[in-house]
């Protein structure tokens, strides 16, 4: 497998979609490039730089290659695109410049001048606006570009005004203007909307240092040192509090409004903000490594990822524009020759011509994709790329973990039964020194029951069996605590235990001694999740899981799954999930929702894979395509809203803008359009259709 180097770079000053579209297929073109992918809505391009292949000398042709297509279009190397301010697209001189334009023409329009005066008031209010776009067309005739926008444009109004229709010719490059600088403005809030919701991370640290409190740039605190976090700050780093009781909002990484309290020995996130009193926090990640700068790097390169609906349009912007251009030209030039009346079919091909730019497409259709995903990511749903978007739009099979997932992963020891001459004390001892070194929630019940320190020293060897269970050197005995697989490969015989719950058999130096039970609980959402899961068209939903069939089949009764495979190991997991993937082929996306830690291949085979954040796992935001960071089983059915929703604006904004195109051509082509319509069918169409987009921002799902 090649290994590529992966560089991110910000075009400055990247206004035209048209053109960030010729840039990422030239970019795909250059030698050395594995793939690359533009965001326009960020102005990001994504590079992923083959291996043999200099990264300078790589950057260096996508420069050439910018310049060629955008010249005022600055490359810049970035590794934090959305902290970026944005830069102004719209000075004063241009503001001014329409401003006069518009009055000169309000007075060509009202006043009835002479025709040679009418041309000179008109011809000034067109150059006025005009200018930057012929100079720019100009430049790119040279370089052989002649389907730019700006070529479109020019030759429509210029072939205007040689055809006497000066108010007409003028109107074009003014409103188109107009319409640009709404279209910006529309463009710049959207960003500033998705970059608000990701302004999470404070740049500074208060780090604490013998007593004294220094204000440090964050990046520079290492792991182990020890930062304070006043009221009303965000926490800059992750880390584990070691003095204060305070309240925190978690609302920017969960979408959860209500506080959580934070007191010593609990982990804390960068991005919390703390609300009411003073925590002094030891650091356990870099900067780079924090949760928060994991989730914006994830949010800011989703834009990535293409949903099918955007890489469609994509594709047929490339070809609609020649295609119309095409047409325009055999209106000119070819039916005259049969019809006569070459003014009047030049007038007609003109109108083809303002209407040829597919900007409310290539605009309008990344922008909704990259609003739905902000959407999400405000309810702390953080969905890695437009694909997985849009592809939650159409699940068929919900296939879902147990432990962690539909249950809280939070285990009592509700029963202890050790066998004759062993006491209760004897085999929580056993199971509690078996476990020592598990991170496992079965594994922290069984020390919070035991209730004592364990002295790990002398703990010699430790192994742990996926899928089965623990072995472990304790002092002289061998001692093994899992499941009753584990038992039977060892020869040790075991009566098997059938009741609701996680049954844990612990035997030493060879022989049984007894079995704990672990129950589980339910999530609080659980239940009502999974109703509504069906309620929205999901078919099937089914619960994989390495537990016994009793406490699984327990489990789900009572919130109503009644598909169940249970006893399953990590790689039996997968193949019962490859399995359900060949049954329902041509259905819909298959789904599986699992911790993140103990299901990565599982995550992986899925169609989408959905991950329980663990607030902060970084197992879970590394493994999945989409992270539900509050453990909320219902948070996969608000995902699944704004997917649907999102795709809803999509298509509205496919069928308005292509229909309304379409109307006005083929009214063109009959002589009934006249240039009026066609800016609207290419101006008006794209406002609308952007601010129609920003809805999925308003009301998420």
């Amino acid at each position: 497998m090649d290994k590529r180097n992966k560089k991110e770079i910000y075009l400055k000053g990247l206004s035209c979609a048209n053109c960030a579209v010729k840039i990422e297929d030239g970019t795909n073109g250059i030698p050395g490039v594995g793939e690359a992918s533009m965001n326009f809505s960020t102005r990001t391009l994504m590079v992923e730089i083959d291996e043999g292949h200099h990264p300078d000398e790589v950057i260096k042709d996508i420069k050439t290659l910018v310049r060629d297509i955008e010249p005022d279009v600055q490359v810049i190397e970035k590794n934090d695109i959305l902290d970026e301010e944005d830069e102004e697209e719209h000075g004063d001189v241009h503001i001014w410049a329409l401003v006069i334009s518009a009055i000169l023409f309000i007075i060509g329009l009202i006043f009835d001048f002479s025709q040679w005066t009418s041309f000179f008031i008109f011809f000034i209010s067109y150059v006025l606006v005009g200018f930057p776009v012929l100079s720019k067309a100009a430049v790119n005739i040279t370089k052989g570009n002649f389907f730019d926008e700006s070529f479109l444009m020019g030759i429509a109004t210029i072939g205007a005004f040689a055809i006497g229709q000066f108010p007409e010719g003028a109107a074009v490059m003014l409103f188109y203007q107009v319409g640009e600088l709404f279209e910006d403005i529309a463009v710049d809030h959207s960003r500033k909307s998705i970059k608000s919701l990701m302004n999470i991370r404070p740049d500074e640290a208060n780090i604490y240092l013998d007593g004294d409190i220094k204000r440090v740039p964050a990046q520079n605190v290492k792991i182990g040192e020890t930062i304070v976090v006043k009221p009303g700050e965000r926490v800059p780093l992750d880390g584990i509090v070691l003095e204060g009781v305070s309240m925190a909002d978690t609302s920017a990484l969960t979408g959860e409004p209500v506080p959580v309290e934070i007191k010593a020995g609990d982990e804390i996130l960068a991005g919390f903000i703390n609300q009411s009193s003073v925590l002094k926090i030891e650091v356990n990640k870099e900067f780079g490594e924090s949760t928060v700068s994991k989730v914006l790097d994830m949010v800011q390169n989703a834009g990535s990822k293409k949903a099918k609906t955007e890489r469609f349009m994509a594709q047929f912007a490339r070809y609609y524009t020649p295609s119309v251009v095409g047409i325009a030209a055999v209106l000119a030039f070819i039916l005259p020759i049969f019809a006569g009346n070459f003014s009047n079919w030049l007038y007609r091909a003109l109108i083809f011509l303002v209407i040829s730019c597919p900007c409310a497409l290539v605009i309008s259709i990344p922008l909704t994709v990259f609003a739905g995903i902000g959407a999400a990511s405000k309810k702390g749903i953080l969905i890695k790329g437009g694909n997985y978007l849009e592809a939650l739009d159409n699940v068929s099979v919900v296939v879902m973990d147990k432990t962690g997932t539909i249950t809280r992963g939070v285990f009592e020891v509700t029963e202890i039964q050790p066998e004759a001459g062993i006491t209760k004390e004897e085999l929580l001892y056993y199971a509690a020194y078996g476990e020592g070194y598990s991170t496992h929630p079965i594994a922290e019940s069984l020390l919070k029951a035991y209730g004592q320190g364990i002295d790990k020293e002398i703990i010699k060897g430790y192994k742990e069996r996926p899928g089965n269970g623990i072995e472990a050197i304790v002092g002289e005995f061998r001692v093994l605590v899992g499941n009753k697989r584990l038992m039977d490969s060892y020869g040790i015989e075991v009566e098997e235990v059938n009741r609701p719950g996680t049954i844990v058999y612990i035997a030493a130096d060879e022989k049984y001694v007894g079995y704990i039970l672990i129950s589980d609980i339910v999530k609080d959402d659980a239940k009502e999740a999974i109703c509504d899961l069906k309620s929205i068209g999901v078919k099937d939903i089914i619960m994989l899981t390495g537990d016994n069939d009793i406490a699984a089949r327990s489990i789900a009764q009572e919130i109503g799954i009644t598909q169940v495979y249970a006893k399953l190991l990590p790689h039996q997991k997968v193949e019962r999930l490859e399995s359900i993937i060949a049954d329902k082929e041509g259905e819909g996306a298959v789904i599986f929702v699992g911790d993140g830690i103990n299901d990565a291949p599982v995550l992986a085979r899925a169609d989408i894979g959905v991950a329980m954040g663990g607030l902060g796992s970084d197992a879970a935001i590394e493994a999945a395509d989409v992270v539900l960071m509050t453990d909320q089983i219902s948070k996969l059915v608000q995902a699944m809203k704004i997917s649907r929703r999102t795709k809803r604006i999509m298509i509205q904004n496919i069928i308005f803008a292509l229909g309304v195109k379409l109307i006005v051509l083929v009214l063109g082509a009959f002589g009934v359009a006249t240039m009026w319509e066609a800016v609207f069918a290419d101006v008006g169409v794209t406002i609308i259709a952007i601010l129609n987009a920003m809805r999925v921002m308003v009301r998420q799902g």
